[in-house]
């Protein structure tokens, strides 16, 4: 089968791709940067790689006209707090009028479950979208899912983050919101078993796990799998700017994102019937057992996607291909060598920095930046890293996003994601058996100019350290 994959860096996409090509299918992914999309991973002669930008209607030609089936995982969610209804509806249109021109057959979109009494703009959007994909000339086949328990995903990483960070939790009453959690094995399961089913086109299903359990019941059973004690009060008194806030600097989460997330779990997602189990005949996952499968896969260092993979940054939204070209003029650098002394462990070093492994020196100054970062509405220091020993190109790295990885030139550079006025760049680079570590900071205006100053008695020894030490110890 021929399959065309939207929002193939997205959280969703990364999972469902290894299964389709297990099964043998010719995927063809849409990605806006092809540098941020990394094949090795994959090894297979089936798989393609276009670049597609579904807000740019002339990027659409690329779209081969033979295929046989679509899945639409585009969400803009995170982009956004007031306009993502506007953008994801102007994306729905444009893919809407590109596959009717071709030979498609079945359009496959995960979609959130509504109900008609209230919707949160996220969900309304969601609706909307679905209206506009049932305009196509081929059959739509709709899924509907509430919160996706998974390693990576929002919903996994933010209950994560309150549960093994707050032992006492004075939380919001949309904690007592219900809600039918499904385990993403059981999403791609579905996601797969409609393919090319006919007695699914055309139609929309509500899918989810065996279970109805409140947030704080989630909450609570999450640290009963962790062998956590945790107490959860639901106070009145929390508006839902409050409860944004609230998940916001106690979790990873940007602030856009939690301002959406809190307007969706004031509602509640019930299947109304789950049809499509009964049809596709699947077995499924109790929540307990989703999260304990979900920490299996952690364990084994083995997660491929992350919440985290969206851009967070419009800067970056344009693409890595338009930052990976550090500026020369203008800037301010900081720029340091050191002979290397075991380059296999210096390259070791270099990409095992950040998340739990730290920054080598003054690790307590960095989680300052990243707590004044957060202050400030950035993302802080808490995205972390998805693997402890590995990065690839487009890989979120506490404040920084990867541009380049690549072990055989020897190089690592980074971009930074943390407010600023103005942009840096951090590059690593081996060279004649020297370490090169590089900052370049681009001002903007005169408080970038006066940014720069105020942090230069730090460069002095936190950079300094930090060479130091990634050269160091073998």
């Amino acid at each position: 089968m021929k399959i065309l994959l939207t929002g193939a860096t997205g959280y969703i996409a990364k999972k469902l791709l290894p299964a389709l090509l297990l099964d043998g299918h010719e995927v063809f992914c849409c990605v806006r940067d092809k540098k941020r999309f990394d094949t090795t991973r994959y090894h297979s002669d089936l798989l393609h790689v276009i670049e597609i930008d579904f807000l740019n209607k002339s990027s659409l030609a690329a779209i081969p006209a033979q295929l046989d089936v679509a899945y639409y995982l585009i969400h803009s969610m995170s982009s956004s707090i007031g306009n993502f209804e506007t953008l994801e509806k102007e994306s729905a249109v444009n893919f809407m009028e590109r596959l009717s021109e071709t030979s498609v057959k079945q359009v496959v979109y995960l979609s959130g479950i509504t109900n008609n009494e209230a919707l949160s703009k996220h969900l309304l959007s969601r609706k909307s979208v679905e209206e506009v994909l049932g305009k196509g000339s081929y059959h739509l086949t709709t899924l509907k899912a509430g919160i996706i328990v998974g390693s990576g995903s929002a919903s996994f990483e933010i209950i994560r983050d309150l549960v093994e960070k707050l032992p006492v939790m004075v939380a919001p009453r949309w904690l007592n919101t219900r809600s039918q959690p499904i385990a993403i094995r059981n999403v791609v399961e579905y996601l797969k078993g409609v393919l090319l089913r006919e007695e699914t086109f055309s139609k929309s299903f509500e899918i989810g796990g065996p279970e109805i359990l409140t947030y704080k019941q989630l909450l609570l059973q999450f640290a009963e799998v962790r062998k956590l004690k945790r107490s959860v009060f639901v106070v009145p008194v929390m508006t839902p700017k409050l409860s944004s806030y609230w998940l916001y600097f106690i979790t990873s989460t940007s602030y856009k994102l939690a301002v959406n997330l809190v307007n969706s779990m004031k509602i509640e997602v019930i299947c109304k019937e789950d049809l499509l189990q009964q049809i596709l005949q699947l077995k499924l996952i109790s929540y307990k057992e989703a999260v304990k499968m979900a920490f299996d896969i952690i364990e084994q260092q083995a997660v491929i996607s992350s919440w985290t993979d969206a851009m967070s940054s419009r800067v970056m939204a344009q693409g890595i291909a338009k930052l990976i070209h550090v500026p020369v003029f203008g800037c301010y650098k900081d720029h340091r060598v050191v002979n290397v002394t075991n380059e296999t462990a210096v390259i070791r070093k270099i990409w095992s920095i950040g998340g739990k492994t730290g920054w080598y020196y003054g690790n307590w100054l960095w989680r300052v930046r990243g707590f004044l970062d957060k202050i400030v509405g950035g993302v802080g220091l808490r995205r972390g890293r998805k693997s402890p020993t590995e990065l690839f190109a487009g890989d979120s790295l506490d404040f920084w996003r990867v541009l380049l990885a690549d072990k055989q030139q020897k190089r690592l550079l980074l971009y930074a994601e943390m407010k600023l006025p103005g942009e840096a760049w951090l590059e690593f680079a081996i060279k004649d058996g020297k370490l090169h570590q590089t900052a370049t900071f681009r001002p903007l205006g005169l408080w970038g100019r006066l940014y720069w100053y105020s942090v230069l008695p730090f460069h002095s020894f936190i950079f300094q350290g930090m060479i130091d030490r990634i050269n160091s110890g073998g």
